[in-house]
């Protein structure tokens, strides 16, 4: 696999363009209307973009070459200035074996999505493009009854400004969902709770690099279906390694295990630094109180510092990072500039 050594970042949106909402995954948006029509409203209110679907963006069904020629014709559109998914899902890597590869990198734009997204975001990355790790139409832009504060300011930034921009460790979190077909969901604002900060490990020195990772569980999947991964780790030499976890709530154990064979591949050691987004604790099938939530994050933080002791104990960890699976949420540029200072405990990334 070839491997652009230095992404690029791709030009940026201004208010007033118009930018395509596509379902690279999941078309849920056919099946859960209501958090992406507020997404929508808000892309278009409070951002100032004129939002376009394109064919499959509500299509349940739609085939994986469907959704890459989605994909293709929303990075081959002049008139496109962004590219936002509209949610995760699970089979995004099926989509993967139909992409222009030579399309996509002779018209880079700016990508956002998260979790199963994990796969477009390292697929554009190897061709030498820079994404945005976070910020989807449902989940964030979507928020009843208002998008948190920082998950806005974060998405604003990415969107329209390039430089750095320095990360902070937010005051209170939302764990705990609720339904997204019924419209009472979205009348008041969501419960949350303290934060708590960021946990540091490790070494206390600074590292930068590009960013690097995803969802773990996406990645996963794709290590073992060698896909979009160098199979020389050394491409990866002095990164910054961030992963989150997502609703599925991956055990303790298969949080190990998975770290543990990225660490038998050569991969962990290649990392001076990891940011770890704060682990989802709670899920409809699994709805965890408080001590369950606690315990589970707990044990998860665990199973991390035990594959870094094993295969890069020289890494400088952060721990409860608000990306991922987590609200408020902050995007991490794919590709792009992160600092890790271990000294005066900050994090800047750079759009």
């Amino acid at each position: 696999m070839t491997i652009s050594a230095t992404p690029v970042y791709p030009p940026k949106p201004v208010p007033g363009d118009r930018v395509a909402v596509l379902s690279p995954s999941g078309g849920l948006p056919g099946i859960l209307p209501l958090p992406f029509e507020l997404g929508l409203r808000r892309l278009r209110e409070e951002f100032g973009l004129e939002p376009v679907e394109y064919p499959t963006t509500r299509k349940p069904d739609a085939t994986p070459r469907q959704r890459a020629d989605d994909i293709h014709a929303a990075f081959a559109d002049p008139e496109i200035k962004a590219v936002i998914a509209s949610i995760g899902g699970e089979d995004q890597i099926t989509v993967l074996r139909h992409l222009d590869r030579e399309l996509l990198r002779a018209n880079p734009k700016p990508f956002f999505g998260f979790s199963d997204n994990t796969n477009l975001l390292l697929a554009l990355r190897n061709l030498g493009i820079v994404g945005y790790h976070g910020a989807c139409v449902m989940t964030e832009l979507g928020r009843p009854h208002a998008m948190d504060p920082m998950t806005a300011d974060s998405l604003r930034a990415a969107l329209f400004t390039s430089g750095p921009y320095e990360l902070h460790p937010a005051e209170r979190y939302r764990d705990i969902d609720r339904d997204w077909a019924d419209p009472a969901t979205f009348e008041s604002a969501p419960l949350t709770e303290p934060g708590g900060g960021w946990i540091w490990h490790g070494p206390a020195r600074t590292v930068e690099g590009p960013a690097w990772g995803g969802n773990l569980e996406i990645l996963s999947w794709m290590l073992m279906a060698d896909r979009e991964i160098a199979r020389d780790p050394a491409a990866y030499e002095g990164g910054v390694l961030f992963l989150e976890t997502s609703e599925e709530l991956p055990g303790a154990d298969e949080v190990f295990w998975i770290l543990r064979n990225m660490g038998e591949r050569g991969l962990l050691a290649r990392f001076p630094a990891l940011l770890m987004g704060r682990a989802k604790a709670w899920s409809f099938e699994r709805p965890h109180d408080a001590e369950g939530r606690r315990r589970y994050a707990s044990e998860q933080r665990e199973a991390v510092l035990r594959a870094l002791a094993a295969y890069a104990p020289e890494t400088v960890a952060v721990f409860d990072v608000d990306l991922g699976h987590t609200d408020p949420q902050v995007v991490i540029p794919y590709g792009g500039t992160v600092r890790v200072d271990g000294v005066a405990r900050r994090i800047t990334v750079t759009y």
